[in-house]
């Protein structure tokens, strides 16, 4: 296009504004963004969908526009501080990126007091001499009430954190515990020694294990068994709590708080595995040889008792001193803790094998006073206790995607694809100019990723050096077209072990049980995704190569079509 048609041309997109004044349009066909000096930024704000013209192009040639046309104004409320200024209500937003205070009238603030932080929905936007008016929906409290910077991100990124009413009254109308009934059709694993193993902050208790050495073929291994939480027994596909869950797809983790993806009954009580009760669990049942490969397994759907609730603490002690006091008292379940151990060193082995990447890379852990104030932010150190689970959990996924892929059935699988050319480009330039001597070819393999790791994990700028790794990685998705996950070294992989907290599992969890009964799982009508999804989609279309002549491209069946849209949704 010559500079004169992209002069006349409108481009669609969506307003981001900049705590100093200006703004840019981020452009829906994901072209350069377009620049709105603050004079354009005057009659719209943050996130507004805009059409805009192009006028000019600076001194680097990018592109400075005029907004022809507000297609839609956004809907998401203001979170800010109240005012007073001579006799003047306003909120002033808390996100900078709104560049403009909103003016409350006399009688819309509510039962806001000056200085609390409240939420705004605007009634009137703003425009080229007017301020935009609004009214408190919302009061949140006093600014440095403990816990106000969670309630506010909270609505700044729109996360759902309110159940409706159809939801709640389904879980209440839930049984408080596993019923004889229930046991119809499941394998009885009540007097297996399952265990769970998790964080000392765990509420919801997705997973349990168990491992006893097993012959396999003609030589020694394991038997492994997962035990994951059966939440699609209780959430049934379109009903409410399973709209609300769709909605939230995941839990959202804060310090002292949690936002679950399941009303708590279901989260911390019915699905989660406690220790000492009954529960309903959907099982992956593995052999597992020396060399660390699963060579068969089964899914079931079971009945549970989880022995015991392990911390990652305890179980790394145990394994550290067999004769220890922590030892001396779970003394019953030790030999299984052991057994664990040894199939964790086997599928350990098959990781080296595989050249799966495994960064030490530190997490870190906030930690609260009484009050809800950050005291100090710790290292999260992995010890073997979780190696052991996150391996186990490992093996299990991969079960999945295998069960899924032959038993020819759409689903979702977790896909992470190689580095793209231009981030291997910036990732060879970084490493060289690190004094790095290990580098990437064209077409580099995760091993080779992991021996750049190895070979600089001494070095002082060694954290630094292993994120640059990470970050030329591609996001891993949730797509029901299957390309392997690079990272880990897997031809198919997918998420089966957290139901209780992530949604495409429990629909994993759904695919599967239609498999075993010979069934077809249909996806119900999902409700239209939101911007983080549109988002997405757009990034994942540049991934896409474009056909090479003569290339018939199969069009996509609309059951394959409704799995992508569901994996965008989960993946945003």
């Amino acid at each position: 296009m010559n500079e004169k048609n992209s002069l006349l041309a409108e481009y669609e997109g969506v307003v981001s504004g900049h705590r100093d004044g200006h703004g840019f349009v981020i452009r829906d066909d994901g072209q350069a963004d377009i620049y709105l000096p603050s004079n354009e930024m005057r009659a719209v704000l943050h996130k507004d969908r805009v059409k805009a013209r192009i006028v000019r192009l600076d001194r680097k040639g990018r592109p400075e526009g005029r907004v022809t046309e507000i297609v839609e104004r956004s809907d998401s409320p203001i979170i800010g501080r109240l005012l007073q200024e001579s006799g003047v209500w306003l909120v002033a937003p808390e996100d900078k990126r709104y560049g403009q205070d909103v003016l409350i009238p006399k009688g819309a603030t509510g039962s806001a007091k000056p200085g609390q932080v409240v939420v705004v929905q605007l009634t009137e936007p703003p425009a080229l001499y007017g301020q935009p008016v609004g009214r408190v929906k919302e009061v949140l409290g006093e600014i440095d009430d403990p816990g106000m910077e969670i309630e506010i991100a909270v609505r700044k990124y729109g996360v759902p954190h309110e159940f409706s009413d159809a939801a709640l009254a389904q879980a209440r109308a839930l049984p408080d515990h596993v019923r004889a009934a229930d046991h119809k059709h499941r394998v009885d694993l009540r007097d297996v020694p399952l265990v769970t193993i998790d964080g000392e902050d765990a509420r919801d208790f997705d997973d349990a294990v168990y491992c006893e050495p097993a012959k396999v073929g003609k030589g020694k291994g394991w038997r492994l068994l997962v035990a994951i939480a059966d939440v699609s027994h209780y959430v049934e596909t379109g009903s409410p709590i399973d709209i609300d869950a769709y909605d939230r797809a995941t839990s959202v983790y804060f310090p002292r708080r949690v936002i679950p993806m399941l009303p708590e009954k279901l989260s911390n009580g019915l699905c989660s595995l406690n220790p000492g009760v009954e529960r309903l669990c959907m099982v992956c049942d593995m052999l597992v040889n020396a060399k660390g490969e699963v060579h068969a397994y089964q899914f079931y759907p079971a009945v549970m008792f989880s022995h015991a609730r392990f911390t990652y603490t305890e179980v790394a002690a145990i394994l550290q001193n067999t004769r220890g006091p922590e030892a001396a008292q779970r003394k019953a379940l030790v030999p299984y803790l052991l057994n664990l151990h040894d199939v964790y060193r086997a599928l350990l082995l098959a990781r080296g094998e595989r050249g799966a990447v495994d960064f030490e890379t530190t997490e870190t852990q906030i930690v609260c006073d009484e009050s809800g104030r950050i005291e100090k932010i710790v290292p999260r150190t992995r010890n073997d206790a979780h190696k052991l689970i996150e391996e186990a959990m490992l093996a299990a996924n991969v079960c999945s995607a295998d069960f899924i892929q032959e038993g020819k059935h759409t689903g979702l699988y977790r896909v992470h694809e190689g580095p793209t050319p231009e981030k291997q480009e910036i990732l060879r330039n970084y490493l060289k100019a690190m004094g790095v001597s290990q580098t990437i070819g064209d077409n580099p393999k995760p091993g080779d990723f992991q021996a750049i790791a190895n070979a600089t994990k001494d070095r002082p700028e060694a954290q630094q050096i292993h994120t640059m790794l990470l970050r030329s990685m591609q996001q891993a998705i949730y797509t029901p077209i299957n390309s392997g996950h690079f990272g880990l070294a897997f031809e198919a992989y997918t998420h089966f072990t957290s139901p209780i907290r992530r949604y495409p599992d429990l629909l994993v969890h759904r695919v599967i049980k239609a498999i075993l009964a010979r069934k077809r799982y249909e996806l119900p009508n999902l409700p239209t995704p939101g911007e983080a999804h549109a988002k997405l989609s757009k990034r994942l279309a540049s991934r896409v190569r474009p056909p090479v002549a003569g290339e018939v491209v199969k069009k996509p069946s609309a059951d394959t079509l409704a799995w992508q849209a569901a994996g965008l949704h989960c993946s945003a």
